[in-house]
């Protein structure tokens, strides 16, 4: 494993230690009370630890080089992994809207106190920490799984906000409000799963990464080069595949077009950031 799996691999056991960490002191506190939108919030934080468990396996396989069946590498089972991280999500939102609908059935009061607002703040700056920690870290490693487990992590700050809202509310002789929070939680979990769905399925399908003109653009006052076209770009964030077709003189030798290619490839991997391999095709121009 090299470094970069073994930072991601490090950050993602200090982020799920913490997590469960908070997820536990939400579900205590909110069983102890009664309270809902606290359970229900927990619930949303030890989702983020299981998650960190599926981000962290998902790493481990990633970091495998690439091998016979698998010639550009493992990268994108950590795309898969966040799929799997963005299912959890809504897993969740279905278990929270089903608890909510089943207090206003039975109509059960919550307990608010000042303890309760504590615990939620605690959480929310741990929170706060927690996603500022991964997503840097994340944008640094160019890592699809951090930067997703990210705003999953990341929710969670404006879930605990609409739930000390709602304890005020409580506090005050609403105790409605309770489970519709917890409906509130729901949507912004789910939300949270879809944006991570749409973002890992673009990568799968192999959506360009750049723009084809850019790409030209770089690259036309190479010296030698006399056009480029079929430019195609695929990969996730930091692992980035190009191919593209240059025409030269038909009566350029092998040595030096090979050795053109070469310039494109650096020149490409220099100016754009996360390109991982460059695929030249020479062919002879058109042109006389």
């Amino acid at each position: 494993m090299d470094s970069r799996f073994r930072k991601m691999q490090r950050i993602m056991f200090y982020v799920l230690f913490l997590n469960l960490a908070v997820a536990f002191a939400k579900l205590a506190y909110g069983m102890l009370t009664n309270v809902l939108s606290m359970q229900s919030d927990g619930y949303h934080s030890l989702f983020d630890g299981v998650s960190n468990i599926i981000g962290l396996v998902g790493i481990q396989i990633a970091s495998k080089p690439p091998d016979k069946e698998h010639p550009y590498g493992h990268r994108k089972f950590e795309t898969i992994a966040s799929i799997f991280i963005a299912v959890l999500l809504g897993i969740v939102a279905f278990e929270i809207v089903h608890s909510a609908f089943e207090r206003f059935g039975n109509g059960s009061s919550p307990e608010v106190t000042i303890f309760s607002f504590a615990v939620m703040i605690a959480t929310m700056a741990v929170n706060f920490a927690v996603t500022t920690y991964e997503r840097k870290n994340g944008e640094k490693l160019n890592s699809d799984v951090l930067i997703a487990d990210a705003a999953h992590t990341k929710s969670d700050i404006y879930v605990s906000l609409s739930v000390i809202l709602g304890l005020a509310v409580i506090k005050a002789g609403y105790p409605l409000v309770d489970p519709i929070i917890s409906i509130l939680v729901a949507i912004v979990i789910l939300h949270a799963g879809i944006q991570i769905i749409f973002s890992s399925v673009s990568i799968l399908c192999d959506e360009s990464r750049i723009d084809p003109d850019d790409i030209c653009s770089n690259i036309d006052d190479i010296e030698g080069i006399m056009g480029c076209h079929n430019i195609r770009t695929r990969g996730s964030q930091g692992n980035i595949f190009v191919d593209l077709h240059i025409q030269v003189d038909p009566e350029m030798s092998t040595y030096k077009s090979h050795k053109l290619a070469h310039i494109v490839q650096y020149r490409l991997k220099e100016r754009f950031e996360g390109v991982e391999e460059v695929l030249v095709h020479i062919e002879p121009s058109e042109e006389q």
